[in-house]
């Protein structure tokens, strides 16, 4: 991977993935998207930083990257909440950011995506994504809609005889990063940033985190009763949150 586009690139996970690929040889340029200029305490000669806000629905922004040869969508957002105090407009911003955005730049670099020569593509989902996620419910439905989206693009490009693929990186809470009003910590996040982009590299079309050590039972409690493993993660974020 020599140039390389990060969507959401200045703060958390985003961040620590940057900060990693400038480190590798083969790595010429990283540009970085975000709406929020890029922390100079981690200026590099390789990266370019590029302030746009995703909202926008203006994307020919994104022409000037036709030259990259890999795509990391990080850029998203949550809110801890009962659906019932949700604002119409958190609704609205969650999925343009979260689902439209990562598919409307997809789309642009579709060409390059399902060409013959190596392109490697990812993008941040989420374990939310997988299952009902009381007290995240638009987050989760703006992370289950990427999932369907990824799984069935990917089959296009399977019977289109590409080898390349969109890596689903769906982990849970990631310690270190700012979604839940912490700080970025690139020291924390750092060794999740090594295993994604080695996904990356490997054209895996899903990653997801502690799978084995956590989440492969999870699922498993998911798929013998949504009903009972909804209950009890909403009892356990209410636990959670009582905690802070």
């Amino acid at each position: 991977m020599k140039n390389i586009l990060v969507i959401g690139g200045a703060s958390g996970i985003g961040l620590s993935i940057a900060t990693e690929l400038v480190q590798q040889e083969d790595c010429q340029t990283v540009h970085i998207v975000d709406r929020q200029p890029f922390p100079q305490q981690f200026a590099h000669p390789k990266i370019r930083s590029h302030i746009f806000d995703l909202t926008n629905p203006d994307y020919s922004f994104f022409d000037q990257f036709a030259d990259i040869d890999a795509l990391m969508i990080t850029a998203g957002f949550g809110k801890i909440q009962l659906f019932r105090d949700v604002e119409d407009q958190h609704i609205t911003d969650s999925f343009y950011v979260n689902t439209i955005a990562p598919i409307r730049i997809i789309k642009i670099f579709y060409p390059l995506l399902s060409g013959k020569k190596d392109f490697y593509c990812g993008v941040m989902g989420s374990i939310a994504g997988f299952m009902s996620s009381p007290f995240l419910s638009i987050y989760a439905s703006t992370k289950a809609s990427l999932k369907i989206f990824i799984e069935s693009v990917n089959v296009e490009l399977l019977k289109a005889g590409t080898s390349n693929r969109i890596l689903n990186v769906s982990p849970g809470f990631i310690k270190g990063t700012s979604f839940y009003k912490g700080k970025t910590d690139i020291d924390i996040t750092r060794p999740l940033a090594i295993q994604i982009i080695q996904h990356l590299k490997n054209k895996d079309d899903l990653f997801i985190p502690k799978y084995e050590e956590v989440y492969k039972e999870v699922l498993q409690r998911y798929h013998n009763d949504f009903r009972a493993e909804g209950i009890h993660s909403y009892e356990y974020k209410e636990q959670t949150m009582s905690k802070r």
